[in-house]
C-alpha cells in the first residue's frame, strides 16, 4: 500500500514540476514581448524561464 502511495506522491510532483517549467517560460516570453516586441528575444527569455522573470522583478 505504502509503495502505491509512495508511485502516487512522485507522480504528482513531477506533474506540478512539468507545469511549473511551462508557466515560467509562458510568463517570461510574455514579458519579454511586452518590453522587447521581437520574437528573437522572447524565444532566449523562454529559454531561461524563470531566471528571466526573476531577473526582471529584481531589475523593476
Amino acid at each position: 500500500m505504502s509503495v502505491i502511495q509512495g508511485v502516487t506522491v512522485v507522480s504528482t510532483r513531477a506533474e506540478a514540476a512539468r507545469a511549473g517549467i511551462s508557466f515560467g517560460s509562458a510568463l517570461a516570453i510574455a514579458i519579454s514581448w511586452s518590453l522587447h516586441h521581437s520574437i528573437l528575444w522572447a524565444i532566449v527569455h523562454g529559454f531561461f524561464s524563470w531566471f528571466y522573470v526573476i531577473y526582471y522583478a529584481v531589475t523593476r
